[in-house]
């Protein structure tokens, strides 16, 4: 059993929790992730190590509430705890040789991106960072993106806070102007780190995604998370647990992945209704 040791509310739907897991805190590099279960009869399901404290013993995690199982977390509080928390799991982000990097987050995909920004700023990068919401409400982690960035460009789909439109628009404008980086890393949904890729692509930038598919062991068994990555018209399989999250932005075959992704779309929905459900007047 795993204790929460700490929760906060970013937004209505995004939530931070610390969890006490010393022995993933220990060897948690950015861009690994945990598996967890809420309760010994839930899902196991992925999330990114949005931090840690080696000294405290604990990880921190951010999540939205989209499903049964995130409906669940979010309703354990601070001294609460938790069946299974596994990790770390996958491959630690590449930071050598990189001098100037851009962090793009969309969403709750900030959460992944701001560990990534911060190691980077550690190591003594020029960080630029984009973060994009829909909407001002949605807004998270600002104020930590700002003390781990050289630039922080905030951009709202409505136009609600800050700049509108989407994170593309300033990346292009920047790369038009001739803004050299060694590496562009976007996470966040998929539709996202498509057009990302596909603006970045005329400008030979190393450019890096993090895919986050359906999962469920977490050791490559399963088969779960595969991604297609198209290389020279050449199609390989990887498996995001093992071989990522990390991908080549430009080999991805993003096409594909939306399509995965929404195939449990409807099951998703009900199992959140009904888990919604039995919280009625709970808490």
């Amino acid at each position: 059993m795993y204790k929460i040791a700490s929760k906060k509310t970013l937004n209505p739907t995004v939530t931070e929790m610390q969890i006490y897991a010393p022995l993933v805190a220990k060897k948690a590099k950015a861009g690994q992730f945990i598996i967890l279960r809420v309760d010994e009869d839930g899902e196991r399901i992925p999330l990114t190590i949005a931090g840690y404290n080696r000294e405290n013993g604990t990880v921190k995690i951010i999540f939205q509430i989209v499903g049964s199982t995130t409906e669940k977390l979010s309703h354990k509080n601070e001294g609460d705890y938790i069946a299974d928390f596994v990790g770390p799991l996958g491959k630690a982000t590449e930071t050598e040789n990189i001098k100037s990097v851009c962090i793009i987050g969309g969403g709750v995909g900030c959460a992944i991106a701001l560990p990534v920004a911060e190691e980077f700023k550690a190591l003594g990068a020029e960080v630029t960072s984009i973060i994009g919401f829909r909407n001002k409400d949605l807004l998270i982690l600002e104020d930590e993106f700002s003390a781990c960035s050289d630039e922080l460009i905030v951009m709202t789909d409505d136009g609600s806070y800050k700049r509108a439109g989407n994170v593309t628009m300033p990346l292009k404008e920047m790369l038009e102007a001739g803004k050299k980086f060694d590496m562009i890393i976007a996470i966040g949904p998929l539709v996202m780190m498509k057009f990302v890729s596909l603006a970045a692509k005329p400008f030979g930038v190393p450019l890096t995604v993090s895919m986050n598919p359906v999962m469920v062991d977490g050791t490559g068994m399963c088969g779960g998370c595969r991604i297609s990555l198209v290389k020279d018209g050449v199609r390989t399989i990887k498996f995001a647990c093992v071989d990522g999250p990390d991908f080549n932005g430009y080999e991805v075959d993003f096409d594909e992945a939306i399509s995965r992704s929404r195939a449990y779309f409807d099951f998703e929905r009900k199992a959140h209704e009904k888990t919604c459900n039995l919280f009625k007047g709970v808490n």
